[in-house]
């Protein structure tokens, strides 16, 4: 690469085209794995979390590209704001297959007094704010104009983002309360097993997230951004673990069949209209669109 204090060069570090080619092939990988899954699931909401890996393999190749064009700016912004934004899809998958637990391990399909389907849209809804917020700023900063200012943005949706995973905490931790009151079956030995996948994706993304405030709490040009290794271990694996770990327990499969899906919005107004009530799946995974009236809460 030529030398750093070109003022032409985005990079304030040598960066290392060989992890950036590793990371490439690891997020295509578990990429390519989540669309098969998909397909072979039939989980089509899963196209959110090929996203969020579409995306961070995108940004690799970006990368690539930037350290053997430094002095191409387009190149190294795109990178530089996919790399920023692709972890909230991760987080809105999570909210997506929670919502989808509540339903398919619960009696009334309540979290929090909450209906799955209404906790889904609106933790995604605040997803997408976060997401908004976070791209705005991240193209502010990738910028040579407005960096500050794209910083202070980007921190904001960032740490809106936490705000909301902690919301999510809450009610991941309720969840599990009434999971332990259930007697162990298979059924409820899926949705355990799925329990602690949304605990470690959260803390996955926390350690992100926190990663990225201290990063930039000093400017764009913070000694913590100098260095690369730390937004390897501290960002992208992070993310890298979380694809990881939903390929390896995947909602799809532990929350099979055409009966495990939220009941479509259809169903819920032709249930409402009749005066009954659409009901979870239950401690022992009974179909729950079949609405019974006055069910009792559970969660």
């Amino acid at each position: 690469m030529s030398h750093l204090a070109d003022p032409n060069i985005d990079w304030s570090f040598c960066p290392n085209i060989g992890a950036a080619y590793l990371y490439v092939i690891l997020f295509a990988l578990t990429t390519l794995a989540h669309i098969v899954q998909m397909i072979h699931t039939r989980k089509w909401y899963s196209w959110v979390i090929v996203v969020s890996g579409g995306m961070q393999t995108a940004a690799y190749i970006l990368r690539i590209l930037a350290i053997q064009q430094p002095r191409n700016d387009s190149i190294y912004s795109t990178m530089f704001v996919l790399l920023m934004v692709a972890p909230v899809w991760t987080n809105a998958y999570a909210y997506m297959v929670f919502g989808r637990m509540v339903y398919n391990f619960t009696q009334d399909a309540k979290v929090l007094g909450i209906r799955a389907w209404r906790f889904t849209l609106l933790f995604v809804l605040l997803d997408v704010i976060a997401f908004l917020v976070q791209a705005g700023g991240a193209s502010l900063a990738s910028g040579n104009d407005n960096v500050l200012l794209g910083i202070h943005i980007y921190m904001a949706g960032v740490g809106f983002q936490q705000l909301c995973l902690l919301c999510f905490l809450g009610a991941i931790v309720r969840f599990h309360q009434h999971m332990r009151a259930q007697r162990s079956t298979q059924h409820r030995q899926k949705g355990v097993t799925l329990l602690y996948v949304q605990y470690a994706v959260v803390v996955l993304i926390s350690i992100r997230i926190i990663f990225r405030l201290a990063e930039y709490s000093s400017g764009i040009d913070s000694g913590i951004a100098k260095k690369e290794a730390y937004q390897y271990v501290l960002d992208s694996t992070m993310m890298l673990i979380a694809l990881v770990l939903l390929n390896i327990w995947h909602s799809g499969r532990l929350m099979s069949g055409p009966e495990s899906n939220l009941p479509s919005r259809k169903e819920r107004k032709a249930a409402k209209k009749s005066g009954q009530q659409i009901l979870g799946r239950g401690d022992e995974g009974l179909h729950g669109k079949h609405s019974r009236e006055g069910s009792a809460g559970v969660v």
